[in-house]
């Protein structure tokens, strides 16, 4: 299953008139993924992505679609409060797999 399927699925979509929308905000959770954890940029593109790190840029690819104005924590969130609980769980999922640098 690709990326871009494992997001839909996430957000329960089956369309695909935003593929190309997801798309890039999967390009975008990769990137921040990849600058969190301090590797190479493009590192995800030649090697495996970590299951932790993959959940996390699910979570935050389908929480950039559902929130694409920025100001509320997705579809299903009742508070703007809810989009801080996203990144909080993003960031502890990729320091798993974090390279530590002092």
């Amino acid at each position: 299953m690709t990326l871009l399927e494992k997001v839909k699925a996430n957000l329960i979509l089956q369309h695909d008139k935003d593929d190309a929308l997801i798309e890039m905000y999967i390009t975008a959770a990769i990137s921040y993924a990849e600058s969190y954890q301090h590797i190479k940029e493009g590192t995800y593109l030649d090697e495996n992505m970590p299951a932790t790190t993959e959940q996390a840029v699910i979570m935050l690819a389908s929480h950039f679609y559902e929130s694409r104005d920025g100001s509320t924590g997705g579809f299903f969130a009742d508070s703007a409060l809810a989009g801080e609980q996203v990144w909080k769980t993003v960031n502890l999922l990729l320091r798993l797999d974090r390279d530590w640098k002092v």
